[in-house]
């Protein structure tokens, strides 16, 4: 723990000079997320060797880490115990920590039926720009009282604080795990019969759908997996491990266009009237979108059918990635930015531009 201490205390200074000084701080892990997001500005601050897990207690359900610890790390630990992080985090290039999963509050495939990152989010130790390391919630679901602060940290992209630990909530892997294939057709033929399974309880723990191809991955033995596929005429494939750890991780050759990248977030039964051919992912909650299209037109869009829509990856950096808050929640986050960060020094801009 000395070295824990250590490393602590040499983030906090490093915080308390930069305050001083007004000098942004740009938050680094591994860089495995550097493209999400406005461009980043400030000094680097490595938060790669505050790593480790601290406690993990497979009875409780419950895993505590420092920031800096690698996805891999933690994920090689849950499965020797047959659980594993509920919001399947994408790793990207293999360097993912648990710091940088919550802070840009991505989730894999899995999200609709395990959490997401905000809702596992137990507890955490922060450094605010003050150079305070402040405590929020706790490692037991029950013990969280009042406002629950830790979870404003997810999806914050860095711009509170620096966070050193985070305790989140796991759950048991399931043993087996199946995927099927549905008859190919476009989306308003195959969605359809989607919903009519998850209406009827299939056990479905990820979805894809692109061009005409569409899939589903299942939790449950053989024997039901044959009972699903005489009841909903679809086929079940073999050995799809690696293809969902690929649409996880954005390695499908789908990912591979140069143009912009959107990630529209929309109803499920949504229909967008686009020319462009998207991947789907969360029974349709999650659109992937490659356009030249200027962001204002994409944003409209999917306002009309009550979404909203991220400028991924690709494209300019310097304008506005995420979608425009309305005037009374940018007053909120900026109101929170103060306190948490007066100075202004963490991640100034990479979120949006007025913080």
């Amino acid at each position: 723990m000395a070295g824990d201490r250590d490393c602590s205390e040499s983030l906090r200074t490093a915080v308390l000079d930069a305050a001083g000084e007004s000098r942004p701080l740009q938050l680094l892990g591994h860089g495995s997320k550097a493209f999400y997001g406005r461009e980043s500005v400030g000094d680097p601050l490595s938060l790669a060797e505050h790593s480790g897990i601290i406690s993990y207690e497979p009875t409780e359900l419950v895993i505590t880490a420092r920031g800096g610890t690698p996805l891999k790390e933690i994920e090689d630990a849950l499965r020797e115990k047959g659980q594993m992080l509920p919001f399947e985090p994408p790793q990207f290039d293999g360097k993912g920590t648990i710091g940088g999963a919550i802070a840009s509050g991505l989730s894999g495939p899995r999200r609709p039926w395990g959490g997401a990152p905000r809702d596992l989010l137990l507890g955490m130790k922060l450094l605010d720009g003050r150079g305070q390391i402040l405590r929020f919630g706790g490692q037991v679901m029950k013990n969280v009282a009042g406002y629950d602060l830790s979870r404003l940290m997810a999806g914050a992209m860095g711009t509170l604080g620096v966070l050193l630990e985070v305790s989140i909530k796991v759950l048991p892997k399931p043993p087996q795990e199946h995927t099927l294939m549905l008859s190919a057709g476009d989306c308003s033929v195959t969605w359809p019969l989607l919903h009519k399974m998850l209406i009827e309880g299939i056990p479905v723990t990820a979805s894809y759908s692109q061009g005409e191809q569409h899939k589903l991955r299942v939790a449950c033995s053989p024997q039901r997996v044959k009972q699903i596929v005489q009841r909903y005429a679809v086929e079940a494939v073999d050995d799809q491990d690696a293809f969902w750890r690929a649409l996880r991780d954005q390695q499908l050759d789908y990912f591979k266009q140069k143009d912009p990248l959107w990630r529209l977030s929309i109803p499920p039964a949504a229909n967008i009237d686009d020319e462009e051919q998207m991947l789907c992912e969360w029974s349709g909650g999650l659109r992937w979108l490659f356009s030249q299209r200027p962001g204002s037109e994409i944003r409209t869009l999917v306002e009309k059918v009550g979404g909203h829509a991220i400028l991924f990856r690709n494209g300019d950096r310097s304008g506005e990635i995420f979608h425009p808050l309305h005037p009374r929640l940018a007053d909120l986050q900026i109101g929170l930015k103060q306190v948490f960060d007066p100075e202004g020094i963490f991640n100034p801009g990479r979120h949006y531009p007025d913080y």
